[in-house]
């Protein structure tokens, strides 16, 4: 059993070596609005939140000032038919390939989500996150994968990566 714990406790103080204060101003809805706007130029606010497009997949991101949360998802399918095993691979997913997004059900949809505190977002983690997002929902029933760490030697890193680079280029100028 000490050989499945120690790899979660490297990996969870790796994670909190990397909680340095955070230099960013706060996310809020408007800033998050500039980056979505920066990333979509044709975005549509909607309630609290943005509807928009990435690399052309439908993303929502839904903000809640009060509870100092933010979700971004893109739907994948119907949940009605998954199966156990489809459940099984999804499960195991987020727990070592999807990285950030997340497979998740509501309303009888299987999303591809990315769900983090809204103020203490940063905007490389937002985009990051949105690619992850993406790449999920688009690798689903193959590959499984947030995209921006893959094992192996294979193409699929690389190509999945690319995403989450060309949206982090393109948040640069914010």
């Amino acid at each position: 059993m000490l050989r499945y714990i120690l790899p979660l406790i490297l990996c969870a103080s790796l994670a909190s070596a990397q909680d340095a204060p955070n230099p960013e101003p706060a996310m809020t809805y408007e800033r998050l609005g500039r980056i979505i706007f920066a990333l979509d130029p044709e975005a549509q606010p909607s309630g609290p939140g943005f509807q928009f497009v990435i690399d052309g997949m439908p993303v929502l991101v839904v903000t809640d000032a009060q509870a100092d949360r933010m979700r971004a998802m893109v739907p994948i399918r119907s949940a009605g038919e998954l199966t156990s095993e489809d459940l099984t691979r999804m499960m195991q997913a987020n727990f070592d390939s999807a990285l950030d997004a997340r497979y998740a059900i509501a309303n009888g949809t299987l999303w591809a989500a990315f769900i983090h505190p809204l103020s203490p977002l940063e905007k490389n983690q937002f985009i990051s996150g949105l690619g992850q997002t993406v790449n999920v929902a688009r690798t689903y029933g193959t590959l499984y994968s947030g995209g921006a760490v893959q094992f192996g030697g294979g193409d699929s890193g690389n190509l999945q990566r690319q995403l989450i680079d060309e949206l982090l280029k393109k948040g640069e100028e914010i």
